[in-house]
């Protein structure tokens, strides 16, 4: 048996009150809102005499009972305004229970509520509705954390306390978080904006949003470890996408010169402040580019989401003050790992690859071929100090199994990714439209994951059989929502982003019971 608390246990007992009342706490009518508290802060004008009958709706979060007259406050979704409730208007005549009953002693703190009155300003120059018509509209059973405030009598300063701020409680319980934590709800209105307008730039030059598959048969288009699954009617395996760039490629091959998808994918690995097994990523892939024209559009669509969100290119995130304002600074891997490590990698094997990796404190496994040495040097020396919005480009081949080879450099791929506050945001190739070549990278990621690389691809005969068909020369893109979101909205973790991020199993505490007498 669930326990319950004892303002759980009043708040049933106030329902069935109510019930006995002939009051229904969760009725079916529809009560018919006409403005929103922002748009009544916004607009009402006392000389103009407006807003004179409005219809408002949504929690109650205080109430101050003073005889026949009451103040209290209403909270929708654009935020708060003050309720001026007087019994002889709401409850005319001798029939005082709905003033006396319902609003003095059965209604609580987060229950919803609707109002219909006038608006009028207080003697202490307050925007209020005086309420003519009150009706319950969804009883709460369980009380809302209730954030308290005091000040602090040598600073004057405004202290919080007993609020709802402990991590693990706010992402399993986003609804709570989302009613008493108001910067919350902001976090994500900008997450909202943030797609918006990547998804306005994209269409403004004429690319096409798609959807490709989440269930697919064979997993590609990133190192990354699946979830599996299994369709009972076909009988066979499936896997969640860890991403969709094969499938967005095979729709290039068909004719589309330029096609897009914001997609859920799923990676079965490790969780951090910056890993969620569920995320999303926008794809962008365009017909007749290369990656160097993909680093202009990239800077110009951050920049433009920057503005945005933010009427300017610079973004507080922590202590640090990025400026989004293109051209961004460009390195090449091998310039920026000698840049921070003072070793210049480039022309050595993987022996002596495991032995700069040791001297520099890397950890390694002996499943790691050369590319996974380098990458691995890349994420502890360097990675962790752009923080300015940074283009690593020019990639060992090995590390990249889907980019063109380069046109100048031999051993290397035409591949960038854009480095922000410490952490990837994007990555992007030339992409390899060689069916030949591709067929021999498949086959050396065979060879990895042999050796016990989990994360190696696998070979996509129908993605090679597409190739064959001819693709033409591409840029292709990819974007994480949730990291840029992190860094948009100034949020110290992944979870922060997310409505409803991963969670282990929550322990429910159970009532405990007495052994019986004997």
């Amino acid at each position: 048996m669930v326990h319950l608390s004892e303002q759980e246990i009043l708040r049933r007992q106030k329902l069935d009150e109510l019930k006995a009342l002939g009051i229904e706490p969760y009725p079916s009518e529809l009560f018919d809102v006409n403005f929103s508290a922002q748009e009544i802060h916004d607009n009402y004008h006392p000389e103009l005499n407006n807003f004179q009958e409005v219809a408002l709706a949504g929690r109650l979060m205080s109430s101050r009972v003073m005889g026949k007259a009451s103040f209290a406050e209403l909270m929708d979704s654009s935020g708060r305004i003050q309720l001026y409730v007087n019994r002889d208007e709401i409850c005319p005549g001798e029939d005082k229970t709905l003033y006396n009953n319902v609003f003095k002693k059965l209604l609580d703190l987060g229950d919803f509520i609707g109002v219909k009155g006038h608006v009028f300003k207080t003697q202490v120059g307050e925007t209020s509705v005086h309420v003519t018509e009150l009706k319950l509209l969804a009883k709460s059973l369980r009380p809302l954390p209730v954030v308290k405030t005091k000040k602090d009598e040598k600073t004057g300063e405004e202290i919080v306390y007993d609020s709802f701020s402990d991590p693990e409680q706010r992402y399993r319980q986003r609804y709570v978080d989302l009613v008493v934590n108001p910067h919350v709800r902001d976090t994500f209105i900008k997450r909202t904006q943030l797609v918006q307008a990547m998804r306005n730039y994209l269409n403004d030059k004429g690319y096409l949003e798609v959807e490709t598959p989440i269930l697919q048969p064979l997993y590609g288009g990133a190192a990354a470890r699946p979830f599996k699954t299994h369709h009972n009617t076909l009988d066979m395996t499936l896997y969640l996408r860890i991403a969709n760039e094969l499938y967005l490629k095979r729709l290039i091959v068909g004719g589309f010169d330029g096609v897009y998808e914001f997609s859920k994918d799923f990676r079965n690995e490790g969780m951090s402040r910056f890993h969620n097994p569920e995320f999303t990523q926008m794809e962008l892939y365009v017909a007749y580019k290369d990656y160097a024209w993909m680093m202009d559009l990239v800077e110009e669509m951050v920049e433009r989401v920057a503005l945005a969100l933010h009427g300017k290119t610079q973004v507080q995130v922590g202590e640090n003050l990025i400026n989004f304002q293109r051209p961004w600074q460009r390195y090449t891997m091998f310039e920026a790992i000698e840049k921070f490590t003072g070793v210049a990698i480039g022309d050595m094997d993987e022996a002596a690859l495991r032995e700069t990796a040791a001297k520099l404190k890397v950890g390694l496994d002996p499943s790691m071929g050369k590319s996974k040495i380098i990458d691995e040097i890349f994420g502890e020396h360097v990675e962790p100090k752009l923080i300015q919005p940074t283009f690593i480009t020019d990639y060992p081949v090995e590390m990249s199994p889907l980019a063109k080879k380069h046109r100048d450099h031999p051993g290397l791929v035409e591949r960038f990714e854009a480095i922000c506050n410490g952490k990837e945001i994007c990555n992007a190739f030339s992409e390899l439209n060689d069916p030949i070549d591709q067929r021999q990278r498949f086959e050396d990621q065979l060879e990895l994951g042999k050796r016990g690389d989990v994360e190696a691809m696998v070979l996509d005969e129908d993605f090679l059989r597409a190739l064959e068909y001819g693709m033409p020369p591409t840029a292709g893109l990819g974007i994480g929502i949730d990291r840029l979101s992190m860094i948009m909205t100034n949020s110290h973790s992944i979870q922060d982003v997310l409505f409803f991020p991963q969670m282990r199993p929550e322990v429910v505490a159970q009532e405990k019971t007495q052994p019986s007498a004997s």
